[in-house]
């Protein structure tokens, strides 16, 4: 199932030189189709730059577990950008994230997935650009591959991390329901 934001994303792209209108509509239908797929929990920040006026800039972490794929977490690490841009949420967040991704269980796949799909997403700035967390599965190796990505309305960064999650046995419990179990 393809999610309604990128549709809306491209559809925005697409629009380009049509017009303001057109194009503030396509954001709206994206922000009002947009559902996170995934809750992260804030693990903790640290402050790395001193603002004197509004928050210190800083990097956080999150826990996130996968919606669809028991026995995984991934932490991500991000930055969130201070000041007072940052205070009343006009600043633009840099796009150096970093993922982890481990075994923390049996691992049980809950329901299907289609490659790159979204697991979680989160706003970056005030209107055009998010973080996104994809899934693939690589059936060749039995590894789960996590991306982190941010793209912009017409331009993303190329700047990105992955870990990947090789599908074991957990404490004498198999894997179930893995998408190659599925192919047979």
């Amino acid at each position: 199932m393809e999610d309604p934001a990128l549709h809306a994303l491209d559809t925005l792209r697409a629009v380009g030189k049509a017009g303001i209108g057109a194009s503030i509509t396509a954001l709206m239908a994206a922000a009002l189709l947009s559902a996170a797929p995934a809750h992260a929990d804030e693990v903790g920040c640290v402050d790395t730059v001193f603002k004197l006026i509004g928050p210190n800039h800083k990097i956080c972490i999150d826990s996130l577990p996968d919606p669809k794929v028991d026995g995984v977490v991934c932490h991500l690490s991000r930055p969130e950008t201070g000041g007072l841009s940052g205070a009343v949420g006009l600043a633009e967040d840099p796009s150096n994230n970093s993922i982890a991704c481990r075994q923390v269980g049996p691992i049980t796949i809950k329901e299907d997935f289609d490659a790159g799909e979204v697991v979680f997403s989160e706003r970056r700035s005030i209107l055009f650009k998010k973080l996104r967390v994809r899934r693939f599965y690589d059936t060749e190796n039995n590894v789960l591959i996590y991306l982190v990505i941010s793209d912009k309305l017409i331009e993303g960064s190329p700047k990105h991390s992955l870990s990947t999650v090789p599908i074991m046995p957990w404490g004498g419990v198999e894997p179930r329901n893995l998408p190659a179990e599925k192919l047979e």
